[in-house]
């Protein structure tokens, strides 16, 4: 996006006709919210002068606490191109302070900023991160609620007619490129219905501030369509699940700091692998943000191409970490477990402080297994060192409790509402009755 001023705003918000301007925020489950004001109140929003009752989001804060400032990134002004019948609509991101002045503990992204300083104090400039989100499209019935029909069974790259979602991704890119995204590539996924749509790296706010844009984006285009994106992990058994592999570097003063050339091998920095040695050490803890749902475990599972175990290697694609073939300033590690129901905010806070640890304390990773990890048994794995992901939410909570590096880049306030959400999401699951018991057991019992 560009780099705006203030006068720019007004100035363009003038020659665009734009009615009303979102600011818009997102809670600690990964939900936007916005506040949505007149034109007539936009200069109150740039004097950071907008309140909202924040005891409203879940998680925020005590009903005695609840009033807060939101305070917008001129940076991401942008116009939302398909609203310009009776005047557009644009946004501005917002980060939430407390009356006081001071970063609100529960603001994912205040939260990201918070690590990120932890960051620079190690003498690092940037961390830039290269998502890719993937997603499914389905018919909407004539209700217009979303069915389980695929809108095509296309494969792996697949074109139209086979692919007949292929109007409607580019759409969605046309729509991002008008509001400043660099799109880089997209294409049908694995499975029948599934797209991927790949954008330029950009700094972890910045690519967070992305990643919800886009996922805005492409539900809006989809139902122009005729059709529901959801980025559900697994919303169908028997196909690949969505995933959202986050490609990860750091720069010191311009320079990938993961890069060593000349130094044979891979090229890999002592930065980077203590980079790669301290996701590995907090994988497991750092799984039930990055992978935040119950029905994420569907996904992590042998068989589809997701990640279920915590290794690395530069050849296959069956570990949690790969090691992308390009160097130079393009070096860096893929985490490939993420999936697209994270919050993104809380999932590059995570695998940062994660990395951080690796290079804090000096850590060196495992070799690389450069074998296919699921043919191999669960002797073999343990013989190599390499342990499973959690299977399940409520184990992958457990994980998270238990590990001080993964609470510590949540802070105290996020830690616990995220926990105390998540322990209900699991307890309303574990306690449903579903169609597969009754299914099994109705006749046999």
């Amino acid at each position: 996006m560009g780099k705006f001023t203030r006068e720019d705003i007004v100035r363009l918000a003038k020659e665009e006709n734009v009615k009303f301007i979102r600011l818009q925020f997102t809670d600690i489950l990964g939900t936007i919210k916005n506040v949505e004001i007149p034109f007539s109140q936009l200069n109150k929003a740039l004097d950071n002068k907008m309140m909202f009752d924040g005891s409203s989001i879940e998680g925020f804060v005590r009903i005695e606490e609840s009033d807060m400032y939101l305070i917008p990134d001129l940076d991401t002004w942008v116009v939302f191109p398909w609203t310009a019948e009776k005047g557009k609509v644009a946004r501005l991101i917002c980060d939430i302070q407390n009356p006081d002045g001071t970063p609100f503990a529960g603001d994912p992204r205040s939260n990201l900023k918070r690590i990120l300083k932890e960051m620079e104090e190690l003498g690092f400039t940037n961390f830039n991160v290269g998502p890719e989100p993937e997603f499914f499209l389905f018919k909407l019935d004539e209700k217009g609620e979303p069915t389980l029909e695929l809108n095509d069974n296309g494969g792996y790259f697949d074109l139209a007619p086979t692919d007949l979602g292929e109007n409607c991704r580019r759409d969605i890119v046309l729509e991002l490129e008008e509001m400043g995204f660099e799109i880089e590539a997209s294409h049908h996924e694995v499975a029948p219905g599934q797209h991927e749509i790949d954008f330029k790296y950009a700094d972890a706010v910045t690519a967070c501030d992305h990643i919800q844009t886009f996922k805005l984006v492409v539900k809006t285009i989809a139902r122009k369509h005729g059709l529901h994106a959801t980025f559900m992990p697994k919303p169908l058994f028997g196909v690949s699940g969505s995933g959202m592999h986050c490609n990860l570097s750091l720069f010191k003063n311009g320079e990938n700091a993961f890069y060593a050339p000349g130094t044979g091998g891979l090229e890999l920095s002592e930065t980077a692998n203590q980079f790669i040695a301290g996701i590995i050490k907090n994988a497991t803890a750092f799984t039930a943000v990055t992978n935040p749902t119950v029905n994420s475990y569907k996904r992590l599972v042998p068989g589809y191409e997701a990640p279920c175990y915590v290794a690395w290697s530069a050849r296959n694609r069956s570990p949690l970490i790969r090691i992308p073939a390009s160097r130079g300033m393009s070096t860096r590690v893929e985490v490939r477990s993420v999936d697209p129901a994270a919050n993104p905010y809380l999932a590059m806070a995570v695998l940062l402080q994660a990395g951080l640890d690796g290079i804090k304390n000096h850590l060196t990773p495992p070799p690389p297994v450069n074998r296919n990890i699921y043919v191999m048994d669960k002797e073999e794995r343990e013989e190599v060192g390499i342990v499973d992901l959690p299977a399940t939410l409520a184990s992958a909570l457990d994980a998270l409790k238990a590990n001080e590096v993964i609470c510590s880049a949540l802070g105290g306030h996020i830690l616990e509402h995220f926990i105390e959400a998540k322990e209900i999401e699991w307890d309303m699951f574990r306690t449903q009755v579903h169609p597969w018991e009754r299914e099994q057991y109705m006749s046999m019992y």
